[in-house]
This record gives structure tokens, sequence and C-alpha cells, in this order.
């Protein structure tokens, strides 16, 4: 089973969220730091509230964070790109007979968003929401619940994400990982180079 993380993997949509985060801070009078984003990226979003408010010492609520985070992002994901050659990637892995599922840390109706856009639904037979599991994905566990959720044993999984702490936890539970390059997370190239099984610039590499 070829399991799939959505936000700067398969479409280009990490920067929607920088941005919403420094507007974000900037509204509060704070700055985007490097302590700051290793507190929300990558994670699910009532973890991120959690973080923040606790960060800035807000008085707001997580949902009221949320809500303005939202409104921040609001119809973004009608519009992000995929990322180069991600659809030759699926077709030839669709034709290649590949069983394939989505894993993400995205926020549901921004996922469906941009699957419908794209028209990536009919490639998956699955979409699991690390959110509707109440769970983010730097934790093993998580990955070999995911993997019997599918009917498969980790072992039998490959796992393409460019986070760091979600190949990690992927390669912790026994799944095969493939570490996909992204620009807004340039720093963590070397770590991610040693750590997976395969790291690769953009899906071109692998048609």
């Amino acid at each position: 089973m070829l399991i799939f993380d959505l936000d700067g993997t398969l479409i280009d949509s990490n920067g929607v969220w920088v941005e919403v985060d420094k507007t974000f801070l900037a509204r509060r009078g704070a700055s985007y730091t490097k302590e700051y984003y290793d507190g929300v990226a990558h994670t699910i979003l009532q973890n991120c509230a959690v973080f923040t408010r606790e960060y800035l010492h807000l008085e707001e609520s997580c949902e009221e964070i949320i809500a303005e985070w939202m409104e921040l992002a609001k119809d973004a994901y009608h519009s992000v790109p995929l990322k180069p050659h991600v659809r030759e990637y699926l077709d030839r892995c669709r034709a290649g007979g590949r069983r394939m599922a989505v894993f993400t840390a995205c926020v549901p109706e921004h996922c469906r968003a941009a699957m419908e856009r794209h028209g990536l639904a009919p490639y998956f037979e699955q979409v699991v929401y690390a959110q509707e599991l109440g769970v983010d994905k730097r934790s093993p566990e998580i990955f070999r619940r995911v993997a019997e959720m599918l009917g498969f044993k980790t072992r039998e999984c490959v796992l393409f994400d460019d986070s760091l702490a979600a190949c990690k936890a992927a390669k912790a539970a026994g799944m095969t990982v493939v570490g996909v390059h992204d620009s807004y997370f340039q720093d963590s190239q070397p770590d991610m180079r040693e750590l997976c099984d395969q790291y690769i610039m953009g899906f071109g590499e692998l048609l």
C-alpha cells in the first residue's frame, strides 16, 4: 500500500500555513520563529492551538484560535496547485495496479476541496484524517493503526511525506519511507536524507 501525505507532498500548500501563522502572530506583536514553527508544523489544528495559546499566553480559547486560522486560510485550498509530476506518478501507480491511500493532518474540509479541485479522489481507496483520529503523525503507533485500518501490515506500506517527524514515526513503525522535498522545510533536508529509505526532490525522479 502506498500512503501519501497531502500538504507539502501531493499539493504545494505549506506556504498557505506559513502565511496564516505570520499574519496571526503579527496581529499579536509576535514574530514567526523556528521555535514556533517546531511547535505547530505538521500536526493537527487542536495541538497547534494548544501550543499557540501557551506560547503566546493568550486568553482566547483554542476554538477561537482555530476559527481565526480557518478564516485566514479560507478558500486557499480551492486554488493550491499540485506539486510537479504528481498526477503523472499517480497515473503510473494506478496503471501498475498499486493500491493507494492518503493519510493527512490537513483539515478535512481543506483536503476535500483540494482533492475535488484536482480530481484526486479516484486514485485513492481511502483518505484517513489525523484530525478525526484526534492524533498527530509523530507517533509510530498511529502509523501502525493506519496500516491496520487499511488492511495491511506496516512492512507492506510505503509512506510519502515531507515531514521529518512523520517519516521518523513511520520508519519506527516498520514502514518504508520516501521523503519528499518541500522548499518551506529546507532545513530538514540533511536529516531526511539520512533517515529515509529514499529522498526525492520531486515526483519526476520516480517516473
